[in-house]
């Protein structure tokens, strides 16, 4: 009988400037934590934040690397809300 493993989106890939100015607003203003971050070689790395308590989907940081990528960075649902944060106290982690 197969083994059924448990459902989930793991990741989120989300274009970003630079890696390590992502880490920093994640982890540092946000309150993320660094789950994984891998040299894969090339300028590339594996890059993962997640919050904090958090057993479900992870952001994976990917930096850009051609021009159409750089146009999407900060739209990249296209105007529309890219994501929904379940936080403790959102206001208070963004005005610190």
């Amino acid at each position: 009988m197969p083994k059924f493993i448990k459902q989930k989106i793991g990741n989120v890939a989300l274009i970003v400037e630079n890696y390590d100015g992502a880490i920093k607003f994640y982890t540092q203003k946000l309150q993320f934590i660094l789950v994984e971050d891998t040299d894969l070689g090339g300028g590339t790395r594996w890059v993962q934040v997640a919050l904090p308590n958090s057993s479900g989907t992870s952001l994976l940081l990917a930096q850009e690397s051609n021009a159409a990528q750089t146009q999407v960075i900060g739209s990249q649902a296209g105007g529309r809300i890219f994501m929904f944060l379940q936080m403790n106290d959102f206001g208070v982690i963004t005005n610190q």
